[in-house]
């Protein structure tokens, strides 16, 4: 309960006349009320303080407001009412009201320190100053009143009125970290470091095994170019703890502060091999040492750097090795040098010290996908699904690695939950009704495989992939070749030199008897092939074939049995030495 609230506990039915002692001298004199008047006052009072309570502030101001009509010198009722009324954000109102408060109780802190928030708010500095002024009348034993009316000298540029208010609080408090970072700001300011320095010096004289006062000078001094001078300090300060040997976050953060200064110097070199040694200790925050390698990021297209980021996240790694955010660091700078190989069990680490990084998840998972370990992609995605039962990418990696295990239905399951997860993303949904097309098809159902594939082409007329797959199934059911053979030369022309579309076009043309146009399209499949793909060497016979060339049809009928192309229709052709379907 608040210093008012609880002066009218005290006072019982004798309120008024407890005002007007405690404001002896400077209070505004109070009207004598009758004795139903007080009790209807109090009994007023301790209603709104109940409303207040539970935020029935509408009801709650209207009975304090009723209590200044009976009593309007009621100092209480102004500051529970003035305070409603900052509540809600009108400072407007809330002003007279305590500042006639204060002038009906001069003596209670609480309506001085209310009424210096309104004049700090409105930046009424010279009211605030004398808010200042009556509180440490109140209390002049106080440092936080001389703190904030030393604010409003330094806001005021009176920074010599303001040291001496610092002056004063050292007398009561004695010499504190808050009173010298204080004063520097103001001796910097002023262009004083020479003022600055001198008492940081002081300190270190003082308390020589003790770290922040090196950094605290160190920063003066590279703050001001000074960085010469910087670097003397912090190396006095490392010396200083290496000679007693003591370790710890302090020493950490020398190095920490060397590497720093060394950097705006455009010292490379010499900043990295202090952040190492930063790097090693297990005592400097491992959030801190995350953030630097963060910032490099933007500079990872320099080699250089690109190999430090590397090195400072795997030195996080193993100096904190229960903390899971080093590992996922380390992953994705293994990620940034192409080494995904050793970024998965980094990403694998992270994940089991804490399953509730989404997007560690899903990295891991998508190493998986790359390395085409489908059963631990399945694995790691539904563990990632089980926190994350609603992450749209996840849903769709999942069902895709379904559909690589062959496992349609299951694969449908999960494309299906990701469509639903998913509205604004159009080149994701593309994506995902074209897995959906994909699925459909392997399980003979054309109509929704077809309806799936237009339907990914709404989101994005230019999915390459889309376009090829519909485009061969098509073919390869002999329907509607004039869309297929559109859609596939689309996609040859999103796409150049992939083999596999190519090869696709080719198959289209060959079905629409274009074998002519077909024999050059297939045969820019197979230079572009890498793989040796029995069903394109298949079909450069098939092709062949109507050409009239025979024996070159027969040459690679049998060059794809040897690619482990094996079928009865493609042994018939080899026997019988001529096209089967």
């Amino acid at each position: 309960m608040r210093k008012a609230a609880l002066a009218i506990l005290l006072a019982g039915s004798q309120m008024a006349a407890f005002a007007q002692q405690k404001g002896a001298g400077n209070a505004v004199p109070q009207k004598q009320l009758s004795y139903a008047d007080s009790m209807k006052v109090k009994d007023l009072f301790f209603n709104a303080l109940r409303q207040k309570t539970t935020d029935n502030t509408r009801l709650a101001s209207e009975m304090f407001g009723q209590v200044l009509a009976i009593d309007p010198n009621n100092d209480a009722s102004m500051y529970e009412l003035a305070n409603l009324q900052k509540s809600q954000n009108n400072y407007k109102a809330a002003t007279p009201l305590l500042e006639k408060a204060t002038t009906v109780n001069p003596d209670n802190e609480w309506y001085w320190l209310s009424l210096a928030d309104i004049y700090e708010r409105n930046n009424d500095l010279p009211k605030l100053a004398q808010s200042f002024d009556q509180l440490i009348r109140i209390d002049p034993e106080k440092p936080d009143y001389y703190f904030g009316k030393a604010g409003v000298f330094a806001a005021e540029r009176k920074f010599d009125e303001a040291i001496k208010l610092y002056d004063k609080v050292e007398s009561i408090t004695g010499p504190t970290d808050q009173l010298q970072a204080n004063r520097q700001k103001i001796y910097l300011i002023q262009g004083k470091v020479d003022r600055a320095s001198g008492d940081l010096e002081k300190q270190i004289a003082a308390n020589p095994t003790d770290p922040k006062y090196y950094l605290m000078l160190a920063e003066v001094y590279n703050s001001n170019g000074l960085n010469d001078k910087a670097l003397d300090i912090l190396n006095k300060g490392v010396t200083a703890l290496d000679k007693e040997k003591i370790s710890g976050q302090g020493i950490g953060l020398l190095h920490m502060a060397l590497a720093d200064v060394y950097k705006d110097q455009k010292n490379f070199d010499a900043s990295f091999n202090e952040r190492k040694i930063a790097f090693t200790n297990p005592d400097v925050n491992v959030e801190q040492k995350v953030r630097i390698v963060l910032d490099l990021i933007p500079r990872l297209t320099d080699p250089k750097v690109k190999a430090q980021a590397l090195e400072l996240s795997r030195l996080i790694s193993e100096v904190h090795p229960d903390n899971d955010k080093g590992f996922a660091i380390y992953g994705d700078m293994l990620v940034q040098n192409e080494k995904y190989r050793e970024a998965r069990p980094m990403y694998k680490k992270s994940v089991e010290l804490n399953p509730q990084s989404y997007q560690v998840q899903e990295q891991l998972v998508r190493i998986e996908m790359a390395e085409s370990d489908f059963t631990a992609a399945i694995k790691d995605g539904e563990n990632a699904l089980s926190y994350f039962p609603n992450q749209a990418w996840m849903n769709y990696l999942v069902g895709v690695a379904w559909l690589q295990s062959k496992n349609y239905n299951k694969a449908l399951g999960y494309l299906k939950n990701a469509a639903s997860l998913e509205a604004a993303d159009a080149d994701m949904l593309s994506q995902v009704y074209s897995g959906i097309g994909d699925a459909y098809h392997s399980i003979s159902d054309n109509k929704n495989s077809d309806d799936a594939y237009e339907k990914a082409l709404t989101y994005n007329a230019d999915n390459a992939f889309t376009l090829n797959n519909y485009a061969y199934y098509l073919s390869l059911r002999n329907e509607r070749l004039d869309k297929a053979a559109a859609m596939s030369k689309h996609s040859n022309e999103l796409q150049p030199n992939t083999a596999s579309f190519e090869d696709t076009y080719a198959w289209i043309l060959f079905r629409q008897k274009n074998y002519a146009e077909a024999k050059v399209w297939i045969e820019k499949s197979l230079a572009h092939d890498k793989d040796d793909s029995a069903v394109k060497t298949e079909h450069y016979g098939d092709i062949l074939y109507f050409l009239g060339d025979t024996n070159g049809a027969l040459q690679n009928w049998q060059k794809a049995k040897k690619q482990g192309a094996a079928s009865p229709v493609l042994d018939k052709k080899i026997n019988e030495k001529k096209y089967s379907e």
